[in-house]
């Protein structure tokens, strides 16, 4: 079986290619231009939540909860008139970006006690990190691909 060299032990180096570099140059200028565009938008909150709920309903398909764009914003606007559980999970997938959101805002950084926020806002639990053996994230083809520490640390900053 092949092995994966974990993260902390990667040779920085390989990312230092020209075409990285091309590639990051070219996303940091459009990472501004979206910024500068993002500022001349008087609610930003429109703008945040349109890409939310996008993005939640997006990556909501990957797991098999499929819902269309109606039934989100009727969810959305009166949550008591429909029970559409596929809507209500990517409405919570929303909400679970926008607290990520504002951790963020607030902090100017993304700490492991914020993920467990994030995870504890999604999943309406206060489970946190897994810690049994054997978790592994595997590709189509069942390679693993990233294997979590066994260890994780006692406290988290």
């Amino acid at each position: 079986m092949h092995s994966i060299t974990p993260l902390e032990r990667l040779d920085a180096t390989r990312f230092e290619s020209p075409a990285i570099l091309k590639k990051l140059a070219i996303s940091s200028r459009r990472l501004a231009e979206l910024k500068g565009i993002a500022g001349s938008i008087p609610n930003q909150e429109i703008l945040i939540n349109t890409l939310g709920l996008q993005e939640a309903k997006d990556s909501s398909e990957i797991e098999n909860i499929v819902t269309t764009h109606d039934e989100l914003f009727k969810d959305d606007v009166l949550p008591e008139a429909f029970a559409n559980p596929a809507a209500k999970e990517v409405l919570r997938y929303r909400q679970a970006l926008r607290v990520g959101f504002e951790q963020v805002r607030r902090n100017g950084l993304l700490t492991a006690n914020h993920i467990i926020g994030i995870q504890a806002e999604l999943e309406r639990n206060h489970a946190g990190f897994r810690k049994l053996p054997g978790t592994a994230l595997k590709d189509g083809g069942g390679q693993t691909v990233y294997t979590p520490r066994r260890n994780p640390p006692r406290s988290w900053p």
